[in-house]
């Protein structure tokens, strides 16, 4: 059993910066999984915001696409998301999950809220 629990979010201005961590419980866990962050507004379906495969092909949603950047860190089990010039339309509850050999695993999420 795989856990996730992410940390991060906040209250921010319009073209304000914060970066999300999303530690896992298990040690190596990234070497062998695929990654994504995915974010759910209210009233809107959850969306898949970034991702990394095991491999490590980068994917980015273009709405957030040169604003937005992943990485992991396997050495300390984290996975992050670096947001930077936020918009009000980023205003959602920001999740993490892994993927490893077909059973997703998903923290409870973060609020990252955008507003003057």
């Amino acid at each position: 059993q795989v856990q996730l629990v992410e940390s991060g979010g906040g209250s921010v201005q319009p073209g304000g910066s914060l970066r999300l961590s999303c530690l896992a419980s298990s040690g190596s866990i990234f070497r062998i999984a695929s990654t994504g962050w995915y974010r759910q507004a209210p009233g809107k379906e959850r969306e898949l915001v970034a991702s990394i495969t095991s491999w490590g092909s980068i994917n980015y949603a273009d709405s957030v696409k040169g604003r937005f950047t992943t990485s992991r860190d396997n050495a300390k089990n984290t996975m992050y998301l670096q947001m930077n010039s936020l918009k009000p339309e980023d205003t959602a509850v920001y999740s993490c999950k892994l993927n490893r050999n077909g059973i997703d695993y998903w923290g409870k999420g973060t609020l990252v809220t955008v507003s003057s």
